[in-house]
């Protein structure tokens, strides 16, 4: 039996529901695909990656076999680079356990690399129809809203109330059409800010509307002050080469390249910043020269001021203590490496000056 919820929202999905180039795909590797870069990323985003990378990796074999550096150039700019690896990686297993194909239970793709409990339940119910609830941001304000859940919805007892609710509403052999009706309200509808509430579906059995606190819900928890760090870049050139270092393979920006630097630490003035993380990365002393510019950037729990030097290297070859790789490559091979968003923008001005 449907609940109000579920037939008002039904009936409004089979209407206004988005098209996507993922919705209705037959292959349910599109689905995981396009649920893995739909994570903290908005659609418009992940629309030409999604259809580029189906070009590249049309299939989950084709995925497996890539190597990693493929994968992550594919994957540049769309930010989060643990989602590429663990694609690629989840990819493999899929390909070494279930023969190529995505297993259709939730448990089962949970135990995937990458793939949490959203997920899991949204592939199963997107892509093999399983009756699934599934509870991702734009799930979780509309939920909060229309029931007036009033503790903050990333508590655990908010967590537990909302993925009891998404359960209680899902209607049997539609879990799919359901969850991604939800999601189409909460990112055309029932916005963060200024919801158009005179055009919900739900508007008449919506609680926080009846009482008027429709912005204050979801509840969130007090955020926390972002850090800001200092960081330096040296810019080592050769003739008509420029040098290069591969990050570890895990952790931020794992197997992404970069001009190497590092974190300055209290105290210290730039250029003394950068003569330690290059001794401490490369063993090797250097000479700061002149500024290569000024980075700003934010990633998800930090800021970064990157302040990039050109530098030379004071008679000896660079060792790998901290990285995984070093080149030396021209200007115009830089776009061949995949780079995080700081170092890209280095590397541009680099090539262009080419």
């Amino acid at each position: 039996m449907r609940t109000p919820f579920a037939k008002k929202l039904l009936a409004w999905y089979a209407v206004h529901g988005r098209t996507l180039p993922w919705r209705g795909h037959p292959d349910p590797y599109a689905v995981w695909v396009s649920e893995i870069m739909l994570q903290q990323t908005r659609v418009e985003t992940v629309i030409p990656y999604f259809e580029r990378w189906l070009v590249k990796f049309p299939t989950v074999s084709d995925l497996a076999m890539a190597p990693q550096q493929d994968v992550l150039n594919l994957w540049e700019g769309l930010g989060y680079y643990s989602r590429a690896r663990n694609l690629h990686k989840a990819a493999q297993v899929i390909v070494e356990e279930y023969a190529g194909f995505l297993p259709k239970e939730a448990a089962k793709l949970q135990k995937l690399p990458g793939i949490g409990r959203y997920t899991a339940a949204a592939v199963a119910s997107i892509a093999f129809g399983q009756d699934e609830a599934a509870l991702d941001g734009n799930i979780r304000r509309v939920l909060a809203r229309v029931f007036n859940v009033d503790i903050p919805a990333r508590s655990k007892e908010g967590e537990a109330l909302l993925w009891d609710l998404a359960a209680e509403n899902l209607p049997a052999g539609q879990a799919g059409d359901h969850n991604q009706a939800i999601m189409d309200l909460g990112a055309t509808i029932c916005l963060p800010k200024n919801p158009d509430c005179d055009h919900c579906p739900l508007l008449d059995i919506c609680e926080a509307k009846a009482l008027g606190v429709q912005p204050e819900r979801p509840v969130k928890k007090p955020k926390a002050k972002i850090p800001h760090h200092t960081v330096t870049a040296a810019v080592f050139q050769r003739n008509d080469k420029i040098m290069i270092v591969q990050r570890p393979p895990t952790g931020l920006l794992g197997g992404m390249w970069e001009f190497p630097g590092g974190k300055q630490e209290p105290g210290e003035d730039l250029p003394t910043c950068l003569k330690r993380e290059i001794c401490e990365e490369l063993g090797v002393d250097i000479q700061v020269g002149a500024p290569f510019g000024i980075y700003q950037h934010a990633y998800t729990h930090f800021k970064v001021t990157l302040h990039a030097f050109l530098c030379d290297l004071n008679g000896h070859e660079p060792h790998l203590y901290e990285h995984t790789d070093l080149r030396w490559v021209t200007a115009a091979e830089l776009a061949d490496f995949p780079m995080g968003k700081i170092d890209r923008r280095i590397s541009n001005r680099l090539s262009a000056g080419s």
